[in-house]
């Protein structure tokens, strides 16, 4: 029997630029997606390898928890907090003694707001008196009417700084174009069915600032989103009730970001736009962002729920998504959606707590430094 000459073909694949698929069975997988894929980016035509990182600021005494970037008229700073100080990495490089030191805790929430006097930073933590930084000089700002020491959340709404108070239904803001001064309350417990605590507030801009129907949407702790139109909360004719909505239960105490025209919430359900979760349901979950990845985002959620260090940031010079999910302190790593096409990836190997966009360049606090991501070939 004569053997047959064996001849050797060529195919060429297509790069899965569907990215990360958890939720299809293999045989009923798009051609383009991909079972696993970890630390390549699915860009529009290819995979790109993650870059690395470099150690911008280092020199901080323990975990970098909390990262401020400070934007003036003509000023930008970053700062990092670690181990209760504030420390300025500006410069780069080693950071020199902390500029405040004593804080109870590193996980503050911050804003940057611009009153007729400058511009300021504006921060709280739910355990110290509030913070503020005017491009010089850190203050405590005398904030009367609440326990200051107890207000954890700050967002700036029609050039007002709204808050949260720890373990309650209480929002509390001041006069416009102020960061001190008294502050009034608005009770939110007759507008929340499901209980809990407000955790997260945020200014919802649905026409992408276009327009002047800016939104304010309280999230509480349970899942209740109660959202609000106007502008004087002390008027019934400038302010009333858009209406309340439910998701699962919010991931973390940054939970929220402003994308687009839209809110971003980390939540038990995935990742919920706003914009989505007025036109459908909770039992729809191809409302989620993360629709493809869900199950890997649900066993992640059930086992690091609870621990610190969930959050989004858009990188828009790169098209990406990031969610940092804290499988532990050190060890955390990032799912990372394109932009553009709505693909999945998974990052491991950047250890970050906290994730600043500063320059148009995205930074993360580490074990004693800061660094800046997506610069270099190499970690470190």
């Amino acid at each position: 029997m004569r053997s047959q000459k064996r001849t050797a073909v060529t195919a060429s694949l297509a790069a899965p630029i569907g990215g990360w698929n958890v939720r299809d069975a293999l045989g009923a997988m798009a051609p383009l997606d991909c079972v696993n894929i970890t630390n390549y980016f699915p860009g529009t035509t290819s995979l790109i390898l993650r870059s690395g990182y470099s150690a911008f600021a280092t020199g901080f005494p323990g975990q970098v928890e909390t990262i401020f970037a400070y934007s003036g008229s003509t000023t930008e700073k970053i700062f990092g907090i670690s181990s209760g100080g504030i420390y300025d990495a500006s410069s780069g490089g080693a950071v020199g003694a902390a500029a405040v030191s004593g804080l109870t805790n590193s996980r503050w929430q911050y804003t940057n707001i611009a009153t007729a006097g400058g511009n300021f930073i504006v921060a709280v933590n739910g355990a110290d008196s509030p913070i503020s930084f005017d491009g010089t000089t850190w203050a405590n700002p005398s904030i009367t009417g609440v326990t200051s020491s107890q207000l954890i959340t700050v967002e700036p709404h029609k050039n007002r700084l709204w808050f949260a108070q720890v373990g309650t239904l209480k929002a509390w803001y001041l006069p416009t174009q102020s960061i001190a001064g008294a502050a009034a309350a608005l009770d939110l417990s007759a507008f929340a069915p499901h209980g809990g605590f407000i955790q997260q507030i945020a200014t919802w801009t649905i026409d992408a600032g276009y327009g002047v129907d800016d939104l304010l949407a309280f999230i509480t702790s349970n899942g209740d989103v109660i959202v609000y139109r106007g502008t004087d909360p002390a008027s019934a004719t400038t302010w009333a009730l858009v209406g309340v909505w439910w998701i699962g239960s919010p991931i973390g105490r940054r939970c929220v970001i402003k994308y687009n025209g839209d809110l971003l919430i980390i939540c038990e359900d995935g990742i919920i736009p706003m914009s989505s979760l007025l036109q459908s349901s909770r039992t729809n979950p191809k409302v989620a962002l993360t629709d493809k990845i869900q199950f890997q985002m649900s066993q992640a959620i059930s086992t690091y729920g609870s621990t610190f260090g969930w959050q989004m940031m858009v990188f828009p010079k790169e098209n990406m998504l990031i969610l940092n999910v804290p499988v532990a302190i050190g060890t955390q790593e990032q799912y990372v959606m394109n932009t553009i096409t709505k693909s999945w990836c998974q990052f491991q190997g950047w250890a970050a707590n906290v994730w600043e966009l500063y320059a148009d360049n995205v930074y993360f606090g580490g074990n004693t430094f800061i660094g800046r991501a997506w610069n270099t070939n190499a970690d470190n």
